[in-house]
């Protein structure tokens, strides 16, 4: 699977051609969710759909700008999945892997239906990364951390950086 992701940053990073700032943010979150599932323990099937799904959980932003004028959440899940399909197919992805990446892309900012431990990491590696790209406060981050952190690696690093 290493050659796989490593043509989905290389796809990525030509879908977001002279957006330093989208590809900074998708890398980040792609190496906080490839070490808290590989530190957790996922099996190799869960880490593949987990490391896909976090380089490509933003590529609703960019067709959201143009349609809605913005990169809210709600429609980066309208909008993403279909884009994330295409992109796979074309590397030949088998069917039910692309549908799980495609859940997680359409679901990344919905907090209340989390249905595995996929979905847990790929929620804290983009908390990881937006609440330093934010400029978080302190005060919400530990009610983030209490709302939507499970996972024992994603709960230290969450600690270690900003508690």
């Amino acid at each position: 699977m290493k050659d796989k992701t490593s043509i989905i940053i290389n796809e990525m990073i030509s879908y977001y051609a002279k957006d330093p700032r989208r590809v900074n943010h998708f890398l980040k979150v792609f190496s906080f969710a490839k070490s808290i599932g590989e530190l957790e323990r996922l099996n190799e099937e869960t880490q593949d759909i987990l490391e896909v799904a976090a380089i490509m959980h933003d590529i609703g932003i960019k067709i959201s700008e143009e349609k809605y004028n913005s990169c809210a959440g709600n429609y980066q899940e309208i909008e993403g999945p279909p884009i994330a399909r295409e992109m796979l197919l074309k590397f030949k992805f088998d069917e039910k892997f692309i549908d799980r990446v495609c859940y997680l892309i359409g679901h990344h900012h919905t907090y209340s239906k989390i249905d595995g431990i996929d979905y847990q990491i790929l929620i804290e590696a983009d908390f990881l990364v937006n609440i330093y790209e934010d400029e978080i406060k302190s005060s919400q981050i530990e009610s983030v951390k209490e709302k939507h952190f499970k996972t024992k690696v994603g709960i230290e690093f969450l600690t270690n950086l900003y508690l």
